[in-house]
């Protein structure tokens, strides 16, 4: 079995420790209940991608808003990682707005009438 590659390990801690510094030490108004979905890292460490959502930003304009505000605050965050590791250089953090979340429950709908279409087609074969 392969060992997880340094990214990966480095997004983990990444992903793990910006919710945490989110959570705690974010004063904004703008942003609220934050969700750090996913964390990709460059394989030269110099790069992070946060995908993150939230729950009161159902809008196009107030998501824009909110990655804006994050990535404004992306060097506060960068400082603060820089704090809680022993890595010789931070990964420079930008952030964007994870739609997954959002499409979940409309794909799951999908997926759950082509399965209600598909036994419906095949008790109809199997009735002729």
């Amino acid at each position: 079995m392969k060992e997880f590659g340094r990214d990966v390990r480095v997004a983990d801690f990444i992903r793990d420790e910006l919710a945490e510094t989110i959570r705690r030490d974010m004063r904004d108004p703008r942003i609220g209940m934050v969700s750090v979905n996913d964390v990709t890292v460059s394989k030269d460490l110099s790069f992070a991608d946060i995908y993150v959502s939230s729950w009161q930003t159902s809008e196009p304009d107030e998501r824009e808003e909110f990655i804006s505000v994050l990535n404004k605050a992306a060097g506060f965050f960068r400082s603060e990682l820089a704090k809680r590791h022993r890595m010789r250089t931070t990964p420079k953090l930008r952030f964007h707005y994870d739609e997954v979340v959002e499409r979940g429950p409309a794909l799951e709908a999908l997926i759950e009438s082509a399965m209600q279409a598909d036994a419906e087609q095949h008790s109809e074969d199997r009735d002729s």
